[in-house]
């Protein structure tokens, strides 16, 4: 496949679906990063923080194409608007380029996040397996029902069983959210309950290091499944534990050990409910 001066690889359809996910992360980041190289411009989409780049639609693209090829039975979800119905009861979910913000300014904190999903398991599928690529950084998170996760191809520990008191936990809210009570009240109660806080802006990052131990914990509300389903799959290969509760009528998407995963649930329920 050939998008602009960039080439991509066309993968082989004998492939395993684990493999296949972490050729088509792989490549897709690969794809975006020397897109970036010749210089992109943003699209803003919801906010201004909420971009997509010609890149984004490249890489999606890429993905979309081997798909179709590879497997073609199968179902296809992407952030950018790819939407293919399938025979297979099996859904493939792509997000080609997660933290476009932190992309479009030369951070190297992005990646290509995929995963397969079975059709019909209602707000929170089990995916059957994720990856997660970080390309300048050379990080592929990979794992799923079948496979114990792995950073670059060896295998790791995960969360540990450590209180959220003494954790570090990866989160985001857009600022927009902090005006609003229902968002900001079990948000604020979650994040205080931790030893310290970080946001870096790209969930499948921070999933794939809750998976790894890098990072303690996780929340975050209202993701859409290809921000959420890459890592949760990773993380629960590594042992680890995930949940999605409902607070004022906002889903909760929570990862790590299960003590922290049990301990954010009752911080973000402890706040007041609005009608």
């Amino acid at each position: 496949m050939t998008t602009g001066r960039h080439s991509a690889v066309e993968l082989d359809p004998a492939l395993d679906d684990y493999d296949l996910a972490a050729a088509l992360v792989r490549e897709a980041g690969q794809l975006a990063l020397l897109m970036r190289m010749g210089g992109l411009q943003g699209d803003r989409k919801t906010s201004v923080s909420d971009v997509v780049t010609a890149a984004d639609r490249a890489a999606e693209a890429y993905v979309l194409e081997q798909l179709r090829r590879c497997r073609p039975e199968d179902g296809i979800l992407g952030e950018e608007g790819s939407s293919v119905a399938g025979s297979s009861g099996r859904t493939w979910v792509i997000d080609p380029v997660d933290g476009t913000f932190n992309f479009l300014h030369g951070s190297a904190y992005w990646c290509s996040a995929i995963a397969l999903k079975r059709d019909g398991d209602g707000p929170d599928p089990e995916a059957i397996l994720g990856a997660v690529y970080q390309p300048e950084l050379d990080k592929l998170w990979l794992g799923g029902e079948r496979r114990p996760a792995t950073l670059n191809g060896e295998r790791i520990a995960g969360p540990s069983a450590t209180p959220l008191a003494e954790l570090c936990a990866a989160t985001y809210i857009h600022p927009t959210w902090l005006a609003d009570p229902r968002a900001a009240m079990p948000w604020h109660a979650a994040a205080v309950s931790a030893a310290s806080l970080r946001m870096f802006g790209s969930g499948s990052c921070d999933l794939g290091r809750v998976a790894d131990g890098e990072l303690g914990c996780w929340f975050q509300h209202s993701c859409p499944e290809w921000d959420w389903l890459p890592g949760k799959a990773i993380v629960r290969a590594a042992g680890g534990d995930t949940a999605v509760v409902r607070v004022n009528g906002l889903d909760w998407f929570l990862a790590g050990g299960p003590t922290a995963v049990g301990e954010l649930r009752a911080a973000l329920a402890s706040v007041p409910q609005f009608a």
